[in-house]
């Protein structure tokens, strides 16, 4: 170990490739010091606790998110954001899971908020329905990803071998799409979904 200065950015960057090399499990301030090579109380001093770093890593996902470009339409734009939104998340393993685990206000996170209200209300939502459609949309793309990048080819064996026609009809009787629908089409539907009900939200 060596008493060399280190920032909080450089504390970020080595924490996010623990988390991409072993998932959430793996990231851990004294697995930082060791990644940078310095003391503990180095990264600490950078950091603080654990759970800060956590939202540190969670707003450095979303400084990845690019919102340039995007459509005029502002249903359209709102729906491409979103896209963009599970992109980023999919290109850090258990990016999902991380960002659920946190409650984050940086400047990345706001940026965010700021891109899907604003094509909210450029749609003339009301205000309150606009946060909640928001909250509606962060809260279905982070679990859509977060059961996205979980699922391995036992559970979906497991869960099909589950599936005892005596016990669950109805299940049984939608196993094809319900086993083989594509995250993809998922995506798209609650998001035609949720903007749906917030246009047409007189009706």
């Amino acid at each position: 170990m060596t008493s060399k200065r280190i920032n909080r950015d450089e504390v970020v960057r080595a924490a996010l490739a623990l988390l991409d090399a072993g998932g959430v499990e793996a990231v851990a301030l004294r697995g930082v010091a060791r990644e940078l090579g310095v003391h503990l109380n180095s990264v600490s001093l950078q950091v603080g606790t654990k759970a800060r770093l956590l939202d540190l890593m969670a707003d450095a996902i979303l400084g990845e998110l690019v919102l340039d470009d995007l459509p005029a339409d502002p249903f359209e734009r709102v729906k491409e954001i979103l896209r963009r939104y599970r992109r980023v998340l999919l290109a850090h393993r258990d990016g999902a899971h991380l960002v659920s685990g946190t409650r984050v206000f940086e400047v990345n996170t706001l940026r965010l908020g700021e891109a899907v209200i604003s094509g909210l209300t450029a749609m003339r939502v009301d205000p309150l329905l606009a946060v909640r459609t928001f909250w509606g949309l962060s809260y279905f793309v982070v679990g859509l990803v977060h059961e996205e990048q979980a699922v391995l080819d036992e559970g979906g064996k497991r869960f099909e071998n589950e599936l005892a026609p005596t016990e669950f009809p109805a299940l049984t009787a939608v196993r094809g799409p319900l086993l083989e629908d594509p995250f993809d089409a998922r995506l798209e539907f609650g998001l035609d979904a949720l903007l749906h009900r917030a246009q047409h939200q007189d009706e």
